[in-house]
């Protein structure tokens, strides 16, 4: 797995709106490096040395995928969960990523609400939170998105593969004197 031309992977995160909680996780393998923002900063043309070592049997450039899965406590109907899974790209959006030709998206939202609502021979009642206070909700979901990518590249070790290919880990160090620079990290 490679995001933004670094090691990539599964990363999750979560946030509370209210009484509901939404949480994310990610498979992250898309991107380039150029355009990587973390917390707003252009962490890509930061650190434009580490690249990809690619000898042979694979692919460079921006190929991949990412694949989100949301899931939510809130009692929203498929049409609403729609709406949700929607909001993803925001979150791929604010760490630089355009969703290339050579992309395979795949995002989905469930919900764990109404958890009768299966029932096959009984009349069941379902709750649905009201179109005008999902907001938060998305919002959540962009902001838990982009959270879960920067928490697979920052677990993301150096690895090596097949034939020889390289990709590097996010290095931490390098990542923290970045975020000082612009005043993201608060020591």
């Amino acid at each position: 797995m490679v995001c933004n031309q670094f090691k990539g992977g599964i990363g999750t995160a979560s946030r509370r709106v209210g009484p509901y909680t939404v949480g994310v996780l990610v498979q992250c393998n898309y991107g380039g490096r150029s355009g990587l923002l973390i917390a707003g900063v252009p962490v890509g043309r930061e650190i434009g040395d580490l690249l990809p070592e690619i000898n042979r049997g694979a692919e460079g450039g921006e190929f991949g995928s990412i694949i989100v899965v949301v899931a939510t406590d809130a009692p929203l109907l498929p049409h609403q969960l729609k709406r949700l899974a929607r909001r993803v790209p925001v979150g791929i959006g604010r760490m630089g990523g355009l969703g290339t030709n050579g992309s395979g998206d795949i995002f989905i939202a469930f919900s764990t609400a109404n958890p009768q609502a299966w029932n096959r021979s009984d009349t069941t009642r379902l709750e649905m939170l009201p179109n005008d206070r999902m907001s938060g909700l998305f919002k959540a979901t962009a902001e838990a998105t982009e959270e879960s990518i920067v928490n697979a590249m920052v677990a993301g070790e150096t690895k090596v593969g097949i034939n020889g290919n390289k990709v590097h880990g996010l290095p931490h160090d390098r990542l923290r004197v970045i975020l000082r620079k612009y005043n993201r990290l608060n020591d």
